[in-house]
């Protein structure tokens, strides 16, 4: 980068983050700034904190009401590096033999493999040790479905009819109802397990399949229409959604979204079962034109209302949609200009016939799949593409594809969690996703954890993804894989916020009292115990009709019982076999080799040649071959150092 383009970096940087107070900077007041920071921007100093450097690279200052070059590839412009970048977008990023095949076709062939992918019976790598069927560990009994709304819900139950969850309440003795309440917290304890296992599982097909983009495009559906396993509570329903996204989610818009209205998962999520003709709910209502469809400010509270009215009676009995006919209004309705004895269906058509559902959908599509930035004119070029492609989404994406303007955007995309994750270890070469770190605490803790978006709207993207902390907690991830945590304890085995559980367990065994033993930490330790003390345990004992904190601790202990144990081998790295197989025999070799592996955006000379002194100080020697017994670990610290800059978190 030349002074101008240290000076056009910083103002990007005021663009970013100054424009809604200040506008953006003309270039005659760039001024110190340009003579201060010109200099330090070229040299890749730290005096820009990276997620500002970050923001600016991927944020380009767009032109307003753009339109968008929607014209194809020629055959001629084709390269490596757009197959590199075809591969980054319609999938998780490709190994370097993987890339080869790619360049060797024409755009349209290479797009087609991700849009068609192969047939079913070769859809997984073969060296992979992956099942295309979710393997259940059989933890559902009948009579926990359906699963009250809450323990006082589940006892009231009990009371009222002598059994819930297909337990019978005790006839005599102590704590009646105690087995009940192991059974209800089993249940939250074994779907929560089960589903990070759903997720592992649904982590293994991205990082194993060669139809990626079916498992992104699942991905980007998961966070349109957003379910949470915990309000659903139970994986089945979690399990059955995602297979939807799955099988539907290049088809028809139009089946895809029926299917999303009358899926197990999203009726629960939103409230369906109370939604009544003596008592609509507008949940769904309201959330299928705001954040599915035609987005904010597209219709009106009379729309939702008469919607609401329309999806009366559509429940679920078990994993089955099914229609209360009794519950179900069969009154006109008047929807977006239109009166009729509307359903559900009715509904979605009418949404999906309005100029703007296209157009939300297809600028939404764009922004996870390109970039960002979309001009007004845009989405409406994207608006008519897709309602040209009659709602096919594989079919949209095909055109995006192949369009110019998807080859311009090479670097302009922040990987979200999931995408860093998964493409890391797509180029890392491994076929299966390592048990340590972590997969489910690891893109947790940089804020998208599968299964469990955080609200109806689903995730932000973009650069929500990035912060100074979640930057630093990306760069831990990378550290975590090339040196694996010695102190890691299974999460599916201890689960972090059952510590107090584990406590009651422990004073049980010391012979405590179900009563003392159960009683929070920090009343037991500014307690003396006996006495009055102990004759009031012994009366607890003996009157209570149940111990919640024991019904939590029995859940726990039975949930691990019976749900399977997530593989906990670590990543399995072998950086020398690799040098050593590209024949490179110095340190800016191995810097520029990593680069072209990893990058999507490339490193400035004067950062590389930082990262090759940063080997040889590691190596005492710039001799890759006389260091080679020992050159494992210099090139694990180099990589974590090269994949935890920013330029690494661009797709």
């Amino acid at each position: 980068m030349n002074e101008d383009g240290g000076a056009s970096l910083i103002k990007r940087i005021y663009c970013v983050f100054l424009k809604r107070q200040y506008g953006c900077l003309a270039d005659t007041k760039i001024g110190g700034l340009k003579r201060r920071l010109a200099s330090a921007v070229i040299n890749g100093a730290a005096i820009l904190p990276g997620f500002l450097v970050l923001a600016a690279l991927v944020s380009p200052i767009a032109q307003a009401d753009a339109p968008l070059d929607l014209k194809p590839i020629e055959a001629a412009q084709w390269n490596t590096s757009h197959a590199a970048h075809l591969a980054s977008r319609a999938g998780f990023g490709a190994t370097v033999d993987e890339l080869s095949v790619l360049a060797a076709m024409t755009p349209t062939a290479a797009v087609n493999v991700f849009v068609d992918g192969p047939p079913k019976s070769q859809a997984y790598d073969n060296e992979s040790q992956f099942s295309d069927s979710f393997h259940h560990s059989g933890v559902f009994d009948e009579g926990l479905d359906p699963f009250p709304a809450s323990r006082p819900a589940t006892t009231m139950l009990a009371k009222k009819q002598g059994h819930a969850l297909g337990v019978e309440v005790k006839a005599g003795g102590n704590r009646p109802l105690q087995p009940v309440v192991n059974k209800f917290f089993y249940w939250l304890r074994a779907s929560r397990l089960e589903t990070d296992r759903v997720a592992y599982w649904w982590a293994n097909r991205m990082l194993a399949s060669k139809h990626p983009l079916e498992e992104k495009a699942a991905l980007f559906w998961h966070g349109h229409f957003a379910s949470n396993e915990d309000k659903v509570r139970d994986y089945r329903k979690m399990l059955k959604q995602l297979q939807l996204f799955q099988s539907a989610g290049l088809g028809d818009f139009r089946q895809l979204l029926i299917g999303v209205a009358q899926d197990p998962a999203m009726l629960v999520f939103l409230d369906a079962g109370v939604n009544t003709k003596d008592s609509p709910n507008e949940n769904f209502a309201r959330e299928i034109m705001e954040l599915f469809t035609m987005g904010v400010g597209e219709y009106g509270e009379e729309d939702v209302r008469e919607a609401a009215r329309s999806f009366t009676g559509w429940s679920v009995r078990g994993l089955d949609f099914y229609v209360d006919t009794q519950n179900h209004d069969e009154g006109n309705k008047r929807f977006l200009g239109e009166v009729g004895n509307f359903d559900g269906v009715q509904i979605i058509d009418r949404i999906l016939a309005q100029d703007i559902t296209s157009e939300f959908l297809a600028s939404k599509l764009y922004r996870y799949f390109v970039r960002d930035e979309l001009s007004s004119e845009g989405a409406v070029q994207l608006g008519q593409l897709l309602r040209d492609k009659r709602l096919n989404v594989g079919e949209f994406l095909r055109a995006l594809f192949m369009s110019k303007d998807f080859y311009q955007s090479q670097g302009a995309h922040i990987k979200s969690p999931v995408e860093l994750v998964i493409s890391t270890y797509k180029k890392m070469g491994f076929n299966q996703v390592p048990g340590v770190p972590d997969f489910n605490v690891v893109t947790g803790a940089l804020g998208q954890r599968l299964m469990r978006p955080p609200t109806v709207a689903g995730w932000s993207q973009g650069r929500s993804w990035i912060t100074p902390s979640l930057l630093f907690e990306r760069g831990n991830f990378v550290l975590d894989v090339m040196f694996p945590d010695i102190g890691f304890i299974p999460p599916d085995r201890f689960p972090p916020f059952v510590r107090e559980v584990a406590k009651v367990q422990s004073r049980l065994r010391e012979g405590m009292s179900v009563s003392a033993a159960t009683r929070p930490t920090a009343m037991l330790e500014g307690n003396q115990m006996g006495g009055e003390m102990a004759q009031s345990n012994a009366l607890a004992d003996r009157d209570e009709a149940f111990n919640t904190r024991l019904g939590s601790m029995r859940g726990w202990q039975m949930a691990l019982e019976r749900v399977k144990p997530i593989n906990r081998d670590p990543a399995r790295v072998d950086l020398v076999a690799e040098v050593v197989a590209a024949q490179l025999t110095t340190p800016e070799q191995i810097v520029s080799y990593y680069q072209n592996k990893f990058f999507s955006v490339n490193l400035p000379a004067s950062v590389q040649q930082g990262l090759a002194k940063f080997l040889v100080d590691e190596l005492g020697t710039n001799d890759i071959f006389a260091a080679q017994s020992y050159l494992e670990e210099p090139l694990r610290k180099l990589l974590h150092q090269m994949l935890s800059r920013p330029e690494y978190q661009l797709g």
